[in-house]
């Protein structure tokens, strides 16, 4: 059995037992109910929101972390106008504890 579900403007494929790194999210050691948008149990697909209606994903965050830094640039020709930027984007690692219908 395995779901889709929604986070951080994001959707993943998850099974129990899984880790992933998704949008940050509140803090270590907390549970989280993410929102499903497909489930998927053998043969049968539920799909649309009155039959997802009783689903629910329950996860665990079990980390935090930040990605790759990315460093910018933006220039416009002529005018002297140049600026640097640097991001680097915060995540959290959960684990699927359960998927329940």
């Amino acid at each position: 059995m395995y779901a889709v579900i929604k986070t951080g403007g994001k959707q993943y494929r998850v099974q129990e037992g899984q880790r992933l790194d998704v949008e940050r999210l509140n803090e270590d050691g907390d549970d989280v109910s993410l929102t499903p948008v497909m489930l998927v149990d053998g043969e049968t697909v539920l799909a649309t929101p009155d039959q997802l209606d009783g689903v629910s994903v329950s996860a665990r965050i079990v980390g935090e972390g930040r990605g790759k830094k990315i460093d910018g640039f933006t220039y416009k020709n002529k005018s002297n106008n140049r600026r640097r930027y640097g991001h680097r984007q915060s995540f959290s690692t959960i684990e699927i504890v359960g998927i329940s219908r």
